[in-house]
């Protein structure tokens, strides 16, 4: 069992959870849609023109949309004075410099983005992102004063070799590290089985809910239990709108990071009011 990162002496923070709970363990749902390389500037505006009306009366849940870099302003511009929020897909770990394809913190506020995507499976998968490059890229966003869905998941073989739980303790405890309060109140954790993302396959309610009580646990082993209690923990892997009100259920289940049901604003739409239970 790894040691605690942190001492915490006189340290709370005020709950709204308490006892075994469900969906109304009051922990405000985080819906996000992942457009991932989809939707040019023109589509991405009208799929938020479209989503927004289905959306206007859900006051349970936090929306954000993450369309691709190129749309993050026109889009940003669509969704304001809404009950939408901007993020991005991405970002790099410094402010400015000869980085050439990387886009910073700085640069996705500007846009107008408040969250921002990191350590998604593609960019573990494909771009090979490592922890430690996505733990800098996690304490600038936040330092720099973005809200950030940190991602982690393990992969179909990872799973069936029963090394699950090993490779969620490293991505939280290498990934989190060097975090502080103040930082927890801007991070949400989203669990994602790789072998789920894409796929049509989805993790059962039931095995969603003990992974994210297993890395609700870890958080509260290296950081701090009140910490783990009020860490909003998504659930991402084929979400669609027939499967997320089981899903949202779950004590533990504190929302969603959407890919392709993302797509189409009716979807998206019935995905954001089963989560916030409507």
């Amino acid at each position: 069992m790894l040691k605690s990162v942190f001492f915490w002496i006189g340290f709370s923070i005020p709950l709204t959870t308490t006892g075994n709970l469900g969906m109304s363990h009051a922990r405000t749902p985080l819906i996000a849609g992942n457009w991932k390389m989809y939707k040019k500037i023109g589509e991405g505006v009208d799929l938020v023109r479209q989503l927004t009306p289905q959306v206007a009366g859900v006051s349970k849940a936090e929306i954000v949309v993450c369309p691709t870099f190129t749309a993050l302003q026109a889009v940003g511009q669509a969704v304001q004075g809404t009950n939408i929020a901007l993020g991005a897909q991405n970002c790099y770990l410094k402010a400015e410099g000869a980085f050439t394809g990387e886009i910073s913190p700085q640069m996705l506020l500007d846009a107008g983005c408040t969250w921002t995507i990191i350590g998604h499976s593609e960019r573990r998968q494909i771009f090979h992102e490592n922890d430690k490059l996505l733990n800098q890229k996690l304490r600038f966003a936040l330092e720099s004063g973005l809200k950030v869905m940190f991602c982690i998941g393990e992969t179909l073989e990872e799973r069936e070799n029963g090394n699950m739980d090993d490779i969620l303790e490293r991505q939280v405890h290498e990934g989190l590290s060097g975090l502080n309060e103040a930082d927890f109140g801007r991070l949400a954790i989203a669990y994602e089985p790789v072998w789920a993302i894409g796929t049509g396959v989805t993790a059962t309610p039931e095995q969603a809910e003990d992974a994210h009580a297993f890395v609700r646990g870890l958080i509260g082993e290296h950081f701090h239990q009140a910490i783990a209690e009020a860490l909003r923990i998504q659930y991402g892997g084929s979400v669609k709108p027939d499967n997320a009100a089981e899903l949202i259920a779950k004590q533990n289940v504190d929302g969603f990071l959407v890919g392709g049901a993302s797509l189409k604003a009716d979807s998206f739409a019935a995905i954001v009011k089963a989560g916030a239970g409507q």
